[in-house]
């Protein structure tokens, strides 16, 4: 049986979005090899985990996925609450690069590509339409900001050029340094999610969009957002479905930990212990792990 308290812990030299960084995303597959297979090939993480049913997989010995397979799940309705994106941000333009030309000329499909101002996005699903972005951010001193938030966009990307980016750079998979950089959540009322994200977790909103919403912490133009694009009046998740069952969101100490807790049990929320983590539910029902940076 895999442990799942046991997570290597290499975030603390790698947090451009402290004090409150995504780490390890959990999704439900039908079809584990497939997925993992897809992860593997296309965004380069290794297996760091493995029980038969569950993966692990990240970079540099680092976790940042988890894949719980179970063949009997019925495959989650593309308008329910859940996953828009799990957003793998890495460590340099040079570094997206390379993944750009590995992607171009291995022929992968890509679902769009994007300038959002702070950062260059590459978008794709894997094999059961799990929603991913690959992106790497501009310098924090070039982004757009008025009295409103931080201005992200939505413009073309000059593949071109960053294809260019040090063009002798070879992909050798997902690079030492990547992460988790944000995750992109469908829900069905935009209020309902603020007062969570916002009021109970304690990010603040960076970004307005119509009908979503962007939350950062520390600066960081987001590590969350929700829309209801595709999910205006969805309720909480179906249960033994596919799709995103919760992830976790590192904290820089104790204090910040147990105010969340306080303001989550102070709106009617149960928190509960799991290994050395914390979850509490979001109004989706995803479970939202809330742990330590070791040395914390």
């Amino acid at each position: 049986m895999l442990d799942l308290s046991d997570r290597p812990t290499e975030t603390a030299a790698l947090s451009p979005t402290a004090p409150m960084q995504i780490g390890l995303v959990t999704l439900n597959v039908q079809n584990l090899e497939s997925v993992s297979d897809y992860y593997r090939r296309v965004i380069g993480l290794e297996v760091i985990a493995t029980d038969g049913t569950t993966q692990r997989l990240g970079a540099a010995g680092t976790a940042l996925l988890e894949l719980r397979g179970n063949a009997a799940l019925a495959p989650r309705d593309p308008r329910s609450a859940g996953l828009f994106h799990t957003a793998f941000l890495m460590p340099s333009r040079g570094d997206l690069g390379a993944w750009l030309r590995y992607v171009a000329s291995s022929r992968l499909p890509v679902a769009g590509a994007s300038d959002h101002a702070v950062s260059e996005a590459i978008y794709l699903s894997d094999p059961e339409g799990n929603g991913i972005e690959v992106y790497g951010d501009r310098p924090r001193a070039s982004w757009p900001s008025s009295a409103a938030g931080i201005e992200m966009t939505t413009e073309a990307l000059d593949v071109q050029d960053l294809l260019a980016e040090e063009a002798g750079k070879e992909w050798r998979g997902a690079p030492a340094g990547m992460i988790v950089g944000h995750m992109h959540l469908q829900t069905g009322r935009l209020t309902t999610a603020e007062a969570f994200y916002k009021d109970v977790l304690g990010f603040d909103v960076t970004c307005r969009y119509p009908g979503a919403v962007f939350y950062g912490a520390g600066g960081y133009h987001h590590q969350l957002a929700t829309n209801m694009w595709n999910s205006r009046g969805a309720g909480v998740i179906a249960p033994k479905t596919t799709g995103l069952v919760g992830y976790e969101i590192i904290l820089d100490t104790l204090t910040q930990r147990n105010e969340i807790v306080a303001r989550a049990e102070a709106a009617g929320l149960a928190a509960q212990a799991d290994g050395g983590a914390i979850v509490v539910p979001d109004p989706s029902g995803l479970g939202i792990s809330l742990s330590l940076r070791e040395g914390a």
